[in-house]
């Protein structure tokens, strides 16, 4: 029996996927327009974080749209189909949970900061215009 329900949560997964990836194509929201030199010091900024993510997560895609509103650089991390990933995640932050955003600190610590609804309000704190 648990096979069964495993088979039909895979197939079920694989049926949606395209639907999510194409909703998110469609609704990801236009980056804010900054000045080049505001523009420069927020890509500066950015430049220390990495997201671990999953494409079809839709905590991730929430995440994702996000950091395409603020209109920041940060580089995304496939946790779910790169083993090198994955295994960065698992180390650094403890456990594989997506999504996953790796703060490089200024004195060269890490901070691993999980939930969707925490990196979307630190990413808003730090990022957000006044």
């Amino acid at each position: 029996m648990r096979v069964v329900i495993r088979y039909f949560f895979r197939t079920l997964r694989l049926i949606l996927t395209p639907f999510m990836l194409l909703s998110e194509k469609l609704s990801t929201p236009k980056g804010m327009t900054r000045t080049a030199e505001d523009q420069a010091l927020v890509d500066e900024a950015s430049r220390d974080l990495a997201l671990y993510q999953f494409s079809a997560c839709p905590f991730c895609i929430k995440v994702r749209k996000e950091i395409a509103r603020l209109g920041l650089n940060i580089e995304t991390r496939d946790a779910q189909h790169d083993q090198q990933h994955r295994a960065a995640l698992e180390a650094g932050g403890g456990r594989i949970k997506v999504p996953c955003l790796r703060i490089y600190q200024d004195d060269g610590s890490e901070q691993w900061l999980y939930e969707s609804a925490d990196i979307k309000a630190w990413l808003q704190e730090r990022f957000e215009p006044a």
